[in-house]
């Protein structure tokens, strides 16, 4: 398989956040992260909105993100 990607992702697992307007933080868990986008993973995937800010406290980062796809309890965002 040819690799397309813009950037190359990195392997990682840090407690993060969805943060968006009008609901509750939702915790979800990195688990590759790359400079274009990264792989959530999360308990449900009830009430994850189309567009959020992922936090991820440890590294300080607050990125603006949307949903590039969904799989069962995994989240492909790209970094807006």
């Amino acid at each position: 398989m040819a690799k397309t990607r813009i950037s190359p992702r990195h392997r990682i697992s840090k407690a993060a956040r969805i943060e968006f307007t009008g609901g509750r933080p939702i915790d979800c868990v990195v688990r590759d992260l790359s400079l274009t986008g990264a792989k959530i993973q999360v308990s449900t995937q009830v009430g994850v909105p189309k567009c959020f800010v992922l936090v991820i406290p440890d590294d300080g980062l607050r990125l603006p993100a949307r949903i590039a796809w969904r799989k069962d309890f995994h989240v492909g965002v790209a970094f807006e």
